[in-house]
């Protein structure tokens, strides 16, 4: 029923887009993390109630039903959830917006806990079925890998290649009650139907049918990893088999013009970028460059230079990352095999970019090489972040901090050639999935105070500083908290038969197993606790429960170490008498969207305790932050720009800024130093080193130690007597409730500025050249015009 309230509006949203021709965005990312469907369907087109009271009537519950929908994991952490977000924004902006990507047939895998170790299993997430795909074979589209160039008087021509076939599946994207409905179109690759019959295996036909499978792997599964780079030949042929059915795709519907006539009516492309808008979702995408200025130059036989304009007036490069081990650096060996016209391009684009850098730059060779596309060395790469920099004509970082970064340290050259270039977009989520659907309690009793304006502006959040000292307001923010805090509490014991202290604070760290998040920071400040209760049984101490989630990508050794020692301290922790209910630490097994709408709105602290300039800029702070969690966190990411909102003295902020990283590089980072000087921090390392947390295997977490002790890049003894201290103010503060509700307050009222549609309106406005509009188009009740 909810599918086919959908229908109409997203026929007629693609009508009215084909009647106005208005300039369409093109959201281009190898992940989309989308979660569930259903109940952000029905919020968006105000059916929630009604479907509610239906099923009620017909005796189910529909919480009930919503549990048995899978999620579409088709992300593995804050980049892909970012694209989903922005998708939620773009519809409820009334953009003409696609979101282009891959149908993965497993998308991140399914996360399973056995001895306290990670086991991964795959996501068959298409098992059943899915209800809000709609395959479009009408619009199959070839792509081509392999084969040689040849350059004739006719111009270039790209031979002897293998095709796979592109299938599209199309997903509703609906605008929040605003009849919009835009759509989501991701690739399936499929092997065409001479496949392998032409020249070889012609007495082998079994064996050729058999082999179609090689063909469609390309879409068969998520790369898992986070924010680090794996030169995987598949890796690189699913990012051009994304690049090359979209590119053809935008091309197809530039030039079908809007009277339905199938002739392709625009041939002349200069208008091109005043009709299309590519944002390429970090370089996983960067194919887009290359093969855009191939179809202009070899296809449709555009002047080179103008080509060149052309493609960086339409294309625009956001940068997700700083971390060197996350850079895209593709073999040129590989490229050469998969994509030789590909590389002539990018040679020929290098060319002209260094020419134009010597001539400003006379003499200064190191500049040079620094600038190249193309990395010498014992293996000649492809620096994928220097070509879209070249190839845009927008880059941005996502908060701030991120982005002064980029400018000043990563794309230093760059920006002083083009300093036009470079903005900031700092990151938002969306108040619909992030506020309504997760958090019904609060949003009632926001509206009851403001109205409902807030989910369509969440700057009218400001309003709420008016109630920081109106007794019944405090009241029902702290009895909302508490609500979804005892069914946490009761999912937690019938899903993982673990029975916490819903009086306790729940303390929560839910984000992807890596260094850099510093998840061995909470470790130490946990078993730092845990000592001191054991040291004085008697003493009153707040009572906290611990909770840790996130994958670890499945190669990452030392993140599947830092899940088995949280697992570890766990079962020492939570099995000790003298402990009792004062302090529990629990991993939350299968992190992903559905279970973050679950943990958030429970959680009392969130923290975002990356190294200063490690984390660009972290979306989960600002989910906790619109759900009545304070912080403790480092000056990184957005959280800067949170502080700021709300005012400093309303977050637990802590340990070293960026500057007093780069100072103590400077000096040399000596972890030794601090375990002589702390004995705290001592105690914690030695328990964990003889083996007290891991008593059947004392040697079990060497690596760590040695790690933390020897060549920790991310610093965590630096932070750690900051952190314990700050952690005890969380304490005394948590022991004033009402207090610890006016910062509550306070920080839902300054929240506003981190919704994603503010975000969206941002790139809009200053890099896709388009305005969102308020107004809701005609629904299909109505009769067109």
């Amino acid at each position: 029923t909810v599918r086919d309230h959908l229908v109409g509006r997203w026929i007629r949203t693609q009508q009215h887009y084909y009647e106005r021709d208005p300039k369409r965005i093109y959201y281009l990312s190898l992940e989309f993390y989308m979660g569930r469907t259903l109940q952000n369907t029905m919020v968006n087109l105000g059916l929630q109630n009604a479907c509610d009271e239906a099923i009620y009537q017909l005796g189910l519950d529909l919480e009930e039903l919503e549990e048995i929908e899978e999620d579409a994991g088709l992300g593995n952490g804050g980049l892909g959830r970012l694209a989903a977000c922005f998708l939620d924004s773009m519809a409820t902006l009334g953009l003409a917006a696609y979101g282009y990507g891959i149908r993965y047939e497993f998308g991140i895998f399914n996360q399973k806990i056995v001895d306290g170790w990670q086991v991964e299993e795959a996501d068959d997430w298409l098992r059943y079925g899915n209800p809000w795909e709609k395959a479009r074979p009408e619009y199959m589209l070839p792509v081509h890998f392999y084969g040689c160039v040849e350059h004739t008087s006719e111009g270039v021509k790209w031979i002897d290649t293998q095709v796979v076939l592109a299938m599209p599946y199309d997903t509703p994207v609906p605008g929040y009650k605003n009849n919009t409905v835009n759509t989501m179109r991701l690739w399936s690759a499929k092997a065409p139907n001479d496949f392998n019959l032409q020249e070889f295996n012609m007495g082998d036909y079994i064996e050729a049918v058999l082999d179609r499978n090689l063909a469609e792997n390309i879409s068969r599964v998520l790369y898992p990893n986070d924010n680090f780079f794996e030169g995987k030949e598949l890796r690189l042929k699913q990012e051009y088999f994304v690049v090359a059915a979209t590119l053809q795709d935008i091309i197809r519907r530039f030039k079908s013009s809007k009277f339905g006539c199938r002739d392709p009516v625009r041939t002349c492309f200069e208008t091109f970028p005043d009709k299309v808008a590519i944002q390429l979702n970090d370089t996983h995408p960067a194919l887009s460059i290359p093969e855009l200025m191939r179809i202009l130059v070899d296809v449709e036989k555009v002047d080179w230079d103008k080509a060149w304009e052309i493609t960086k007036r339409t294309c625009a490069y956001t940068n997700h990352t700083v971390l060197p081990e996350a850079l895209e650096r593709w073999p040129v060996s590989m490229f050469e095999k998969l994509l030789p016209r590909h590389l002539e391009i990018i040679y020929a684009l290098n060319q002209v970019h260094l020419d134009r850098v010597a001539a400003l730059y006379p003499g200064d060779i190191d500049r040079l090489r620094r600038m190249s596309v193309i990395e010498e060395g014992d293996c000649k790469r492809i620096n994928m972040a220097h070509l879209c920099v070249i190839g845009s004509h927008a880059v941005n970082g996502v908060a701030r901090i991120h982005s002064n970064i980029v400018k000043n340290s990563v794309f230093k050259d760059f920006y002083e050639l083009e300093p036009e270039k470079f903005q900031n977009k700092t990151n938002g989520i969306t108040p619909r999935r992030w506020l309504l659907l997760c958090n019904p309690g609060l949003a009632d009793i926001i509206a009851e105070k403001i109205g409902e304006g807030f989910i369509t502006d969440l700057s009218q959040l400001k309003k709420l500083l008016e109630f920081i000292d109106n007794e019944t307001f405090i009241r029902d923010v702290a009895k909302v908290k508490q609500e979804n805090k005892l069914k946490f509490a009761a999912y937690l014991e019938e899903q993982y038969k673990v029975k916490i202290n819903p009086m306790s604070v729940f303390d929560v760290q839910v984000k992807r197993i890596h260094e850099y998040k510093r998840q061995l920071l909470n470790c130490l400040h946990a078993i730092t606790l845990y000592n001191r209760i054991r040291c004085n049984p008697s003493k009153s101490f707040v009572p906290r429960t611990i909770i840790i989630g996130g994958k670890a990508a499945p190669g990452y050794h030392m993140a599947k170490m830092i899940i088995k020692l949280i697992t570890s301290i766990g079962e020492v922790i939570n099995n000790d008498p003298y402990v009792g209910d004062k302090l529990k630490v629990i991993f939350l097994e299968n992190y992903r969207v559905s279970l973050a709408e679950k943990v958030i709105p429970a959680a009392d602290l969130s923290q975002q305790i990356s190294t200063a300039g490690t984390e660009a800029s972290g979306t989960g702070n600002m989910k906790f932050m619109v759900n009545g969690a304070l912080t403790i966190g480092t000056m990184d990411g957005a959280n800067v720009e949170m502080a700021e909102e709300a005012g400093e003295e309303n977050l637990f902020i802590f340990g070293m800024r960026v500057e007093d990283v780069e100072a103590l590089d400077r000096k040399g980072y000596n972890a030794q130093e601090y375990y002589a000087r702390l004995p705290e921090l001592r105690q914690a390392i030695d328990q964990i080193s003889s083996g007290f947390f891991s008593p059947r295997d004392p040697g079990c977490f060497k690596d760590v130690v040695n790690m933390l002790l020897h060549h920790d890049r991310f610093k965590v003894f630096a932070d750690y007597e900051a952190y314990i201290k700050c952690q005890g103010q969380v304490d005394q503060l948590f022991m004033d409730p009402r207090e610890w509700t006016r910062k509550v307050i306070r920080n839902i009222a300054c929240s506003g500025k981190f919704s994603s549609d503010r975000t969206i309106t941002e790139y809009a406005r200053e890099i896709w050249g388009v305005e969102p509009s308020a107004t809701a188009i005609p629904p299909p009740s109505l009769p067109r015009n």
